[in-house]
């Protein structure tokens, strides 16, 4: 996004046109509001960026369709000629070519004009072009979308006016006209350097039809320009042009399109040369993900110094308008309120709105045609004074932080030490306070902007939060997208029809749906198209459900890895089974309620899982939890599965199946940042192998957790370690299942209790080690050799031959270890589940089993064996 610089933010609003409310679509739903596909097709017009094209901003939806749009804004235009005043001829000749420059653009990307005029042609304060509303006739549809034509009739071409007026209610056209071409901004822009030339507006004694009429006449003449010369008393003006102005107006008015110049060919004319301006080619942005150098054009001043600002310099301006706008609004910024000020959004009273009404002595009022549904061009400037004032007391140093600087006053960060109060406040406070949100983003755009390289940075700072404006770079970064990516997603075939096609399109238009981007023509479309490339390129895989992201060839590997297989049942099995496990290692008594009435995560976790969650809650609340569920491995999801299920922990113990199935059915309101923090701990308490899966992506991944840890034991992702002997065996599902406790490795046994004797930063805030370990081996067996530090309480002391419970293990040795991570130890692993099991019927948190019993430790030589007693 372009710098501010010395433009403005400017808005102007109109109407789309509205829909009949007892008409649906031919798929049976209701027809999409006009307004929605405009939002849809704008878009694409915030990623065009030009020197001679005003940057579009954002766009938003009001009442009753009206739609209000900010971009970039100068004062000053064309339309501030005076009358009279005689431009000169090589101004003139800029003025074209820079005009030019601005439509050949748009051409390239399949825009065209429509609307140009002397108050659409803006001027900076250099002088230079700046096209402004050059995307209204894209957005709107080519005017179908809206109640009045693209376009004024004093600059509109012969071709345009002879197709006439469209709209498609309209019942006496069968079909639309065909959509203007780039010839047509060629006549307009032929009208307005006549204009300028002559010192005088065109058809200015005409009336409209008049006008048009005169204008489809010109096809007669032979010489256009003198003809309009003499119409309108300036033939001498025209006259006395250099023959290249004459040259360039011929060929702009030139009746017939056929031979009529594009603005390319214009471009290339010989007429240009010899003026003072000279074409600068247009250097397109490198995007981050690209295989381009994005330093490639950078260059320095002669003079560094001349980089050195002064105490009173602009820093705001030199902010992308985005970010401008961004914090224009989190300032107190209000659309409606600025247009409603300048009088361009003008309330009226409800009934008279109404087509008609009759009073009480039955005489009737019929209401004309509301000319507050034409288009009010009228561009408001966004007053930035409130923000400037927002922001006098944010030193000038923290527009350019110094990223090598890792003593910072933030907890976990390298923001500005005002701000360390700030990062403390609740998540949904710190993303509406302007200055907080002003240093985050600008550290976040320097370290987007030095990814890779800067990948471990972004990973800090990702841990304190996300400004929601950089989110989704972030994500993909966090991701650890890289390379070509356009040119990789442009080489998939997702045009040709193939048989997953239905399922996608009955789908799409079940996903989040009251957003108003998602719900647009135009998100269905690009939706459509993430998704059939995804398709495409995984022949393996099969869709089932709405998955949209744009990263989803790096995500799904790494949370939903083997899920969308034609039969994915083993898997999902699998993934629910450790998920009950997980449940009862975290909340016993709540898993212990949910088993006893038979309410299993089959019932209601595959959704949460199958989607990550985007099925149980909206996007806001979304975006705050993926922003924390990417800095974590491919078990974090299990946390936050039971986070959810202890917000709603006392409805559940409270409740029997059907109760449970109704709750589920309409989840109630949940605590997304408490859902986050509590997600968090639990995941610190997990051990890493409790939640190996044999489905699990294989890759390796990095040692740090993203949540500030790098101990192996409780931060690791434990999929797709080096398997060694210490490791955790897979076991077949139907084992896995009548296991009511997790798992762990005997590798993660030994970095436990190595990380217990290490010193208080590894216990717990009781300044007692995390762990216990409980071997359940007889008296002798133990005493040959054990883990140092456990304690031994023998299996049949607790349990018959038979199986029966003959004594409670909680009454008596681990009654004060209520709270640790507790591994049950044996060498025979049915006694281990067994003896887990019922540690967790007593309501034990954390409870676990050495998986492969004391066997596995034998060979390491760790075994204690105690001195005897003399």
């Amino acid at each position: 996004m372009k710098p501010l610089k010395d433009a403005q933010l400017g808005a102007f609003t109109f109407f789309a046109s509205a829909l009949p409310h007892d008409v649906c679509g031919s798929n049976g739903l209701p027809l999409t509001p006009n307004s929605i596909k405009i939002l849809g097709r704008f878009q694409i017009l915030k990623t065009i960026s030009h020197p001679r094209l005003c940057q579009y901003v954002d766009i938003s939806r009001g009442k009753h369709e009206r739609l209000i749009v900010v971009s970039e804004h100068y004062a000053s235009s064309l339309s501030g000629f005076k009358q009279g005043h005689i431009i000169s001829p090589e101004k003139l000749l800029q003025i074209a070519y820079g005009v030019l420059e601005g439509l050949e653009f748009m051409n390239k990307n399949g825009l065209v004009h429509r609307a140009l005029s002397a108050h659409n042609v803006l001027m900076d304060y250099k002088g230079n072009v700046k096209l402004a509303k050059f995307g209204l006739y894209h957005m709107t549809d080519h005017g179908a979308d809206v109640d009045f034509p693209i376009g004024y009739p004093s600059y509109l071409s012969p071709e345009v006016i002879a197709q006439g007026s469209f709209h498609p209610s309209d019942p006496s056209h069968d079909e639309a006209p065909l959509p203007s071409g780039p010839k047509t901004d060629v006549w307009s822009l032929g009208v307005l350097l006549f204009e300028l030339c002559a010192g005088r507006r065109l058809w200015q004694k005409f009336d409209i039809s008049e006008k048009l009429k005169f204008i489809l006449t010109l096809g007669c003449m032979d010489d256009i320009v003198t003809v309009l010369a003499e119409e309108h008393g300036c033939l001498e003006t025209i006259k006395d042009l250099p023959n290249n102005v004459l040259e360039l107006l011929r060929k702009c008015l030139t009746f017939l399109p056929s031979k009529r110049p594009t603005p390319a060919e214009l471009l290339g004319d010989p007429l240009f040369n010899g003026i003072s301006f000279q074409r600068t080619p247009f250097q397109q942005p490198v995007s981050l993900f690209s295989s381009s150098l994005r330093c490639a054009h950078l260059e320095l001043p002669d003079d560094i110094s001349d980089l050195c600002k002064d105490d009173d310099e602009d820093y705001l301006s030199e902010r992308g308008i985005d970010e401008v706008y961004h914090l224009w609004c989190l300032a107190g910024g209000d659309l409606e309120k600025e247009l409603t000020n300048k009088g361009i959004i003008q309330s009226k009273p409800p009934i008279c709105t109404l087509p008609n009404f009759v009073l009480e002595d039955g005489e009737s009022f019929g209401q004309g045609r509301d000319r507050s549904f034409l288009l009010d061009d009228t561009t408001v400037t966004l007053s930035l004074c409130q923000l400037r004032n927002r922001l006098k007391d944010v030193a000038g140093e923290a527009y350019y932080p110094l990223l090598e600087d890792e003593q910072s006053s933030l907890p976990q960060s390298n923001s500005s030490n005002e701000l360390s109060a700030t990062v403390t406040l609740p998540l949904i406070i710190r993303e509406r306070d302007t200055e907080y949100q002003l240093i985050r983003i600008i550290l976040f755009d320097r370290l987007l902007k030095s990814y890779p390289y800067k990948k471990n940075l972004v990973w800090k700072e990702a841990r304190v939060d996300i400004p929601p404006l950089v989110r989704g770079l972030t994500w993909a970064a966090l991701l650890g997208i890289e390379g070509d990516i356009q040119a990789k997603y442009e080489s998939i075939d997702k045009d040709t029809p193939i048989p997953t096609d239905r399922q996608i399109e009955v789908d799409i238009p079940r996903c989040h749906q009251y957003d108003e981007l998602l719900s647009s023509p135009q998100g269905h479309i690009k939706f459509r198209r993430v998704l059939k490339a995804w398709v495409v390129s995984h022949p393996d895989l099969v869709y089932w459900q709405a998955l949209a992201y744009a990263c989803m060839s790096a995500f799904i590997p790494k949370y939903l890895y083997n899920f969308f297989l034609k039969d994915n049942s083993h898997v999902i099995q699998e993934y629910l089974t450790v998920f009950s496990q997980v449940i009862a290692f975290h909340d016993p008594e709540l898993s212990n309620h949910l088993n006893e009435i038979g309410f299993i995560p089959d019932l209601y976790a595959i959704p949460w899982f199958l989607t990550m969650f985007t099925h149980v809650f909206p996007l806001h609340k979304i975006f705050h939890l993926w922003d924390t569920l990417l800095l974590g491995n491919s078990s974090f999801p299990f946390c936050i599965g039971v986070a959810i299920l202890q917000q709603l922990r006392d409805r559940l113990l409270a409740n029997g199946f059907n109760e449970c199935i109704l709750l589920f059915s309409d989840l109630p309101e949940i605590d997304i940042e408490r859902c986050v923090r509590e997600s968090i701990n639990l995941f610190r308490w997990t051990p890493k192998s409790a939640t190996y899966r044999q489905h699990a992506q294989p890759t390796k991944v990095p040692g740090d957790n993203g949540f500030g840890k790098t101990a192996t034991y409780f931060s690791s992702d434990y999929q797709g370690m080096p398997k060694t002997d210490l490791s955790r065996e897979p076991l077949a599902l139907c084992d896995l299942k009548a296991e009511v406790s997790p798992r762990i490795s005997a590798e993660d046994l030994i970095d436990l209790c190595e990380l217990s004797l290490a010193g208080p930063s590894k216990r717990n805030k009781a300044g007692k080690p995390k762990i216990v370990a409980v071997d359940i081996r007889s008296v002798e067996d133990f005493g040959r050799g054990h883990i140092s530090g456990s304690i031994n309480i023998p299996f049949n002391t607790v349990f018959s031959p038979d199986g029966e419970l003959v004594q409670c293990p909680a009454t008596g040795a681990l009654q004060n270890y209520r709270g640790r991570v507790i591994v049950v130890i044996s060498h025979v692993m049915k006694s281990a589940t067994m003896f887990a099991a019922h540690l967790v019927k007593v309501s034990f948190q954390r409870v676990c089993v050495l998986d492969g019993g004391i066997n596995k430790l034998k060979p390491t030589g760790l075994l204690t064996v105690p001195s005897p007693q003399i």
